[in-house]
């Protein structure tokens, strides 16, 4: 794991680097190989400007580099949502209001990041702006050719390249069916996804008004809690339990389905070494979690919210979509009005169900993605490869888009060895429960890096 912001932050005010060292490092590492086709324009000025500040070193974010998905607002330039459809659109007027608050904390801002188009996929593939591959370093030891590129997750892809390679401290994202997660387990790193009413969407382009929520990636987790008391304008607490003061879950229904070996592995590890260091871990029968398939049969809330956004453009211009998430969005120009309704009320009687079987337990522990991460050339733009990606989108976002329909809160921490492919063990909950996943994180954080 690289130097995370907090260190670099303790360094700078030490005396023993400061934040244009740090900024000057940050922008050569995103004009480097590693983050090809991760960024979709890179801010050098910015992040300078903000480094230069006279207390830069004093601010919460030290001046350091954040980068920011192409699907938020900031002022003077296009929010293109990693699309083409909108690139002739005038400049935003204004910083979104995650942006604000980070720019607020100090942040310097080192560029808007790719990402799946229209934050449609939890695969990370671009066919406009190409696909960043997940950061090479990390497989040097696991894979012999490094002619083989994986898949960077997303829909955050460039966000989880730019703060795997080292290019950015925070990489401001979103989550709605495990957009920050999934890229998070993906590239090794760190990826909360708060209860989405934590943090406001304002100035953040729409695909689930109802699943929709702005979240990070981060080097560790102190940096994620940092992070998200930035977004959320609220402090988090600081934990006082041990680890054996914590009841932790694991789910066998639909969570651990269909693993592959390197997944099953690294988890089922995972679990031995929390169980040795005095984990309270039970196996629960959460068979609601075999429901969602069939609550979601109609379409889910993404294409239908997705197509509502998108009718007017889709009439006029849907040629330049991606055809992946043409049809995706197309799926939710089907659904009626009945069907919607009853899907509302399906999930809200759904929460209740599981909120009451998780009583009890203050997490539950599951792969992120069932998965490792496949070579983008299996997964690349082309319909003869159609059917393998959206096998694959799917697996990648199983897990993950359980806790967005929850209306909950989740993180995804490595678990991976040094000469393994990164494999995310995600922490998740209710709605409301962040501050005690963020708690629980900081112990499981140094126990899963023994490996």
């Amino acid at each position: 794991m690289k130097t995370d912001l907090i260190a670099t932050r303790q360094a700078i005010r030490a005396g023993s680097t400061t934040p244009q060292a740090a900024a000057e490092a940050c922008l050569a590492v995103a004009q480097s190989t590693n983050c090809k086709h991760a960024f979709m324009q890179l801010t050098p000025e910015a992040l300078r400007r903000a480094a230069s500040q006279p207390h830069a070193a004093q601010s919460l974010l030290a001046g350091l580099a954040v980068s920011v998905k192409d699907l938020f607002d900031v002022q003077g330039q296009i929010t293109q949502a990693g699309s083409v459809v909108l690139k002739d659109q005038p400049p935003a007027t204004a910083d979104c209001l995650a942006v604000a608050r980070l720019r607020t904390a100090g942040a310097g801002l080192i560029g808007r990041t790719n990402m799946v188009e229209f934050a449609f996929s939890g695969v990370g593939t671009n066919p406009h702006h190409g696909t960043p591959a997940a950061w090479d370093g990390l497989y040097d030891h696991a894979v012999g050719n490094p002619g083989q590129p994986h898949v960077p997750g997303g829909s955050s892809s460039g966000a989880a390249v730019s703060v795997a390679t080292g290019a950015a401290f925070i990489g401001l994202g979103s989550d709605t069916g495990g957009s920050i997660r999934v890229p998070a387990a993906l590239n090794g790193i760190v990826g909360f996804k708060n209860t989405a009413r934590l943090v406001p969407t304002q100035g953040a382009l729409p695909l689930s008004t109802t699943l929709d929520t702005v979240c990070a990636m981060t080097r560790s987790v102190r940096d994620a809690i940092l992070t998200h008391e930035v977004l959320s304008a609220r402090p988090v607490p600081l934990g006082q339990r041990p680890l054996s003061g914590y009841r932790l879950a694991v789910v066998k229904s639909l969570m651990q389905d269909g693993m592959d070996t390197r997944v099953s592995r690294a988890f089922e590890r995972s679990l031995n070494t929390l169980r040795a260091a005095g984990a309270r871990i039970d196996e629960i029968n959460l068979s609601e979690l075999n429901e969602l398939a069939p609550m979601m049969s109609t379409g889910g809330f993404s294409p239908a919210e997705g197509f509502t956004w998108h009718r007017e453009w889709l009439e006029r211009d849907s040629a330049r979509y991606d055809p992946r998430v043409l049809q995706r969005l197309m799926r939710g120009s089907g659904m009626k009005a009945h069907e919607y309704m009853d899907l509302v009320q399906a999930r809200r009687d759904w929460i209740r169900r599981v909120e009451a079987a998780l009583v009890g337990y203050d997490a539950v522990l599951s792969p992120t993605t069932p998965i490792s991460a496949p070579q983008i050339s299996d997964v690349a733009p082309g319909a003869e490869r159609d059917a393998e990606f959206f096998r694959v989108n799917g697996l990648l976002l199983r897990n993950t888009s359980a806790v967005n329909t929850l209306d909950g809160c989740g993180i995804s921490l490595p678990c991976h060895a040094p000469s393994e492919l990164p494999v995310g063990l995600m922490a998740w909950h209710a709605a409301m429960h962040d501050d005690t996943i963020l708690q629980l994180a900081l112990l499981l954080e140094p126990l899963l890096q023994q490996h």
